[in-house]
C-alpha cells in the first residue's frame, strides 16, 4: 500500500499553506451555542470517499485533500466492503469496476450475484482476497461529468486500516450499504466492525439495514461510536422491516431504539417541485430533535444541479440546512467537503453590516444578470440588495438616439425579438462580425420597450439555465433612469458604463455616442458631485482619449482578450489613456482544459504602474470555474484575491462577491486551508502523462499596436428615416436582390389577383 509521504509530497503543490495554518485549521470549526443542533455544536462535515468530487472515490488523493482542506472536527466516510477473506476495504460500490480497474486486470472473474433481490453483474470484492486485489492499481472516476484526468495515476484500493494510518482523519465515518448481502456469501459485517473499532476509533457507524444495526447496538451502546440510521429514496423497501423508508420516517421513536441519529438525502429536508424550485421545509429536523435523533442530511455536491433559489452557490445551499434561524442539521455528507468547511466557520451567523475583510471592489455585470434579464430594474435592485458597489450598464443607442443599457448591441442576445413583430428586421453586419442580427439601433427606444428582456443563460451546452420563473422579467432602462437609479441608492459608491462600438455608431448610424454619455451624467448633476465614482470602460482607446479630454472620470481600459502577458511599453501606452485595466480570468491564470496552468505576470505588471486591475467574469455556475477551484466560487474569488492581489470582481452575482468579503476567516490571524489560495497548475502536477489535457495554444503577448486605435470619426449625417420600419439601415435582402419590403409587396398584389380570379 502507498506511504503517506508519497501523496503529500504532491498534494503540498495543491495549496499555499504552512503548519501555521494547519493549525489555524485545527482550531476552527464550533461557533458555540448559536447552533441549532441537537448538541448545539457546530455541524460535522462529512467527507464522503474523502474529496470524492475531484479524485476518485475512495482514493488516497481524496482522503489526503479532504483531511488537509477540511474542518478540525471532519469526518472521513468509508462504504465498507468486504473481501472473500474478511478484510473491510474502503470503495464506493459493491461492484468493483464501478470505480476501478479490476475488470482489465482480471477479464474472466466476471459474476452474477442477486442484490438488495436485483440480479446483478460485476466484479465482486467477495470473489477476490485482500492479497488478490494489490495488482488493481488504479481506482477511476466513476461518475462521467467529472474529470477522469486522475485515473492513470496508481493508487491502490484502500482498506480502512489504511485510511486511518495513511491519512490520519480526524474522524471515522463507516458506512455499511450491504450487509444482507455479504451474509449471503458468510461473511460477518458486524465482526468485522466490532473488530475494527478495537484497532481504530471509529465516531459514526451508518446502515439502511434496520437488522444490521439492531445486531451490533448493544456493542455500542457505551464508548465514543454513535449509530446512523441511513434512509434512501422514500419508496425503497428496506429490507428488514419489509417497509419504505418514507413509512419509517414516521417512526422516529422506533429508530431511537437502534440509532443515535438519521441520515437522509437533503431532500428530505428542503424538498423541490418539479421546476426544481424549493418547496417549504418540512419538520423532519424538529422531529428528530425532539425525539433525541441528530439529523445527517447527504447528497451534496458542488458540481450538481442545485435549486434555482441559491442562484448556484453551494454555500447558500449549506447555510438553508445549517444556518436558517430555525433548526440545523447535525452534519452534512458532502462530495466537496472543501464548501461545507468554509461555511461553518467562514459564512455562518454574519450578516450585511459585518466587517468587510477583504478589500475588493465589487462591480456588477449588467446588474445580478444571474439572476435577472441583465440590465433591467429587476437586475439593478438585486445588485443593490445584494451588496454591490459599483452598478454597470453595457451602453447601447436606439434609432432615435436614445442612450439605454443592454449587454449586446444585438437585441437577440438579451430580448424576446426574435419572436416579435420586428423579427423581419434582421440583418448581417460585418463591420460588427454579426450575422442576422437585429440590431438596437435600428429600432426606436418606443419599439424596443414593447420588447420584453431576456435572461442571458451561458452555459446552456451544459444543460444550466438561469433563474427560469424569472427569465423575462423587468423593464429595460435609458441610460438617464439607471444613472438616476444608481444616484438614489445610498450602498452604491459608483456607476460603471461601457462603451463599445462606438467608431461604427458614428460613422455608419449617425449617432454620437460619447455625446450621448456626457449629456446624461451632467443632465443627472454627477459632473458636480463627487459622492459617486464615475468608471468609463471601453475596448477602444480612442474613446477612452474622447473622455480623457472632456471629464476627469475614472477611464478602464478593456483587454477584451485572453492574454499571457503585457509589454511594459504597452502598459506605458495604456496609462495615457487610462487609469485602471480590466483583464480576463484567463489572463491571470491560463487552462488547459478546464485545468490551471499556472500564472501569469499580467496582474503584478499593471499594478507596478500604478494601474488598479479588476478582473471578468465571475460567476456561480461550476462549469464557468477551472477544476483546480474545487467548483467553488469563493475558492476561485479567494486565490486571485488572496494570490494575486486583483483590485475588483466583475460578476453575474454580486451576493456572491459580497458575502466573500466579509467572510470571517480572512480577518483570523492565521487562515484555516479551505480559505487559502490554491497553486496554480496544482492539479495537473498529479496526473500521470497519458493523462495530462492537450496542450492549448498560448495566449498572445499585448503589444502597443493591440491598444492603439485612431481617433473616433465624425459622426455622420443622419439620413432620414426608413418609411417602412423606421431604421436607418437597410433591410435584409432576399437573393434576387430585391429588397424584402418590395417583394412581399408583390406578393400581396399577386395573392389580391389570385382572389380576383377565384371569385369570377
Amino acid at each position: 500500500m502507498w506511504k503517506l509521504r508519497s501523496v503529500f509530497g504532491l498534494l503540498s503543490f495543491l495549496l499555499l499553506c504552512s503548519s501555521a495554518t494547519l493549525v489555524a485549521a485545527q482550531r476552527s470549526g464550533s461557533r458555540g451555542s448559536r447552533w441549532q443542533t441537537l448538541s448545539g455544536d457546530a455541524p460535522l462535515v462529512i467527507a464522503r470517499g474523502g474529496f470524492s468530487g475531484i479524485f476518485p472515490d475512495s482514493s488516497l488523493y481524496a482522503y489526503s485533500l479532504a483531511v488537509q482542506t477540511g474542518l478540525s472536527n471532519l469526518h472521513v466516510w468509508c462504504d465498507v466492503q468486504l473481501t472473500r477473506d474478511g478484510a473491510g476495504i474502503c470503495f464506493p460500490d459493491v461492484r468493483l469496476e464501478n470505480g476501478s480497474d479490476i475488470d482489465i486486470v482480471y477479464r474472466n472473474r466476471r459474476s452474477t450475484y442477486v442484490v438488495n433481490g436485483v440480479s446483478t453483474q460485476g466484479w465482486f470484492s467477495v470473489d477476490f482476497t485482500l492479497d488478490e486485489l494489490t495488482p488493481v492499481n488504479s481506482v477511476k472516476q466513476r461518475i462521467f461529468s467529472r474529470a477522469p484526468n486522475f485515473d492513470g495515476t496508481p493508487m491502490q484500493i484502500l482498506t480502512v486500516d489504511d485510511v486511518v494510518t495513511q491519512t490520519k482523519p480526524p474522524g471515522l465515518w463507516l458506512n455499511i450499504p450491504h450487509d444482507a448481502f455479504f451474509s449471503q456469501h458468510n461473511l460477518s459485517m458486524r465482526s468485522f466492525v466490532i473488530s475494527a473499532s478495537r484497532r481504530v476509533i471509529v465516531n459514526y457507524i451508518s446502515s439502511p439495514e434496520v437488522g444490521f444495526l439492531r445486531s451490533i447496538v448493544s456493542r455500542f451502546r457505551t464508548g465514543p461510536t454513535k449509530l446512523v440510521f441511513q434512509f434512501l429514496r422514500p419508496d425503497d423497501v428496506e429490507l428488514t422491516t419489509n417497509q419504505t423508508y418514507g413509512s419509517l420516517l414516521n417512526n422516529l421513536t422506533l429508530i431511537r431504539t437502534f440509532a443515535a441519529g438519521i441520515l437522509v438525502p437533503k431532500y428530505y429536508i428542503w424538498p423541490v417541485d418539479n421546476s426544481q424550485y424549493l418547496l417549504n421545509y418540512t419538520s423532519l429536523v424538529l422531529d428528530a430533535h425532539a425525539a433525541g435523533l441528530e439529523v445527517f442530511a447527504s447528497n451534496f455536491a458542488n458540481d450538481a444541479a442545485l435549486p434555482y433559489d441559491y442562484s448556484f452557490d453551494p454555500v447558500a445551499e449549506y447555510l438553508s440546512y445549517m444556518d436558517n434561524g430555525r433548526f440545523s442539521v447535525d452534519g452534512v455528507l458532502s462530495d466537496f467537503p472543501i464548501t461545507p468547511s468554509e461555511t461553518v466557520d467562514c459564512f455562518s451567523h454574519i450578516g450585511r453590516n459585518d466587517t468587510v475583510q477583504a478589500k475588493i471592489l465589487v462591480i456588477s455585470n449588467e446588474g445580478a444578470s444571474g439572476d435577472y434579464p441583465g440590465c433591467t430594474d429587476s437586475a439593478y435592485n438585486k445588485a443593490v440588495s445584494d451588496g454591490v458597489d459599483i452598478l454597470d450598464c453595457p451602453l447601447q443607442m436606439t434609432n432615435d438616439g436614445i442612450p439605454f443599457c443592454l449587454g449586446s448591441i444585438n437585441l437577440r442576445d438579451r430580448t424576446n425579438v426574435a419572436q416579435s413583430d420586428f423579427s423581419n428586421r434582421a440583418t448581417n453586419n460585418p463591420d460588427l462580425n454579426i450575422e442576422n442580427g437585429i440590431f438596437a439601433y435600428n429600432l426606436t427606444w418606443t419599439e424596443i420597450q414593447s420588447l420584453r428582456p431576456a435572461i442571458s443563460n451561458p452555459y446552456t451546452n451544459f444543460s444550466l439555465f438561469r433563474n427560469p420563473r424569472a427569465r423575462n422579467d423587468g423593464n429595460l432602462m435609458q441610460l438617464s433612469d439607471f444613472l438616476a437609479f444608481a444616484n438614489n441608492a445610498s450602498s452604491v459608491s459608483g456607476v460603471l458604463i461601457s462603451i463599445e462600438n462606438a467608431a461604427y455608431l458614428a460613422e455608419n448610424q449617425g449617432l454620437d455616442v460619447t455625446d450621448a454619455v456626457l449629456d446624461a451624467l451632467s443632465q443627472a448633476g454627477y459632473n458636480n458631485q463627487t459622492t459617486k465614482k464615475i468608471m468609463i470602460k471601453s475596448s477602444d482607446s480612442a474613446v477612452l482619449t474622447m473622455f480623457k479630454t472632456r471629464s476627469n472620470y475614472e477611464l478602464v481600459y478593456l483587454v477584451d482578450e485572453d492574454v499571457q502577458d503585457i509589454l511594459n511599453s504597452t502598459i506605458v501606452e495604456i496609462k495615457r489613456f487610462a487609469s485602471s485595466v480590466v483583464v480576463s480570468k484567463r489572463s491571470v491564470f491560463p487552462t488547459d482544459k478546464a485545468f490551471l496552468t499556472g500564472q501569469t505576470t499580467v496582474v503584478p505588471k499593471l499594478q507596478a504602474f500604478n494601474l488598479p486591475v479588476y478582473v471578468q467574469f465571475f460567476r456561480n455556475e461550476f462549469v464557468s470555474q477551472p477544476w483546480d477551484f474545487f467548483s467553488d466560487a469563493y475558492v476561485e474569488m479567494n486565490t486571485h484575491v488572496s494570490y494575486m492581489g486583483i483590485n475588483g470582481v466583475i460578476t453575474d452575482f454580486p451576493a456572491t462577491a459580497a458575502k466573500y468579503r466579509r467572510n470571517r476567516c480572512l480577518g483570523y490571524r492565521e487562515i484555516p486551508l479551505y480559505m487559502t489560495p490554491v497553486q496554480p497548475g496544482g492539479l495537473i502536477s498529479l496526473m500521470a502523462p497519458h493523462f495530462l489535457p492537450p496542450a492549448e495554444a498560448p495566449s498572445g503577448i499585448l503589444r502597443e499596436d493591440d491598444v492603439t486605435e485612431p481617433p473616433l470619426p465624425p459622426v455622420v449625417e443622419r439620413p432620414p428615416p426608413n418609411s417602412g420600419n423606421g431604421s436607418t439601415a437597410p433591410g435584409p435582402t432576399p437573393p434576387n436582390g430585391q429588397p424584402t419590403l418590395v417583394a412581399s409587396t408583390i406578393l400581396s398584389g399577386i395573392a389580391v389577383l389570385l382572389a380576383a380570379f377565384v371569385l369570377c
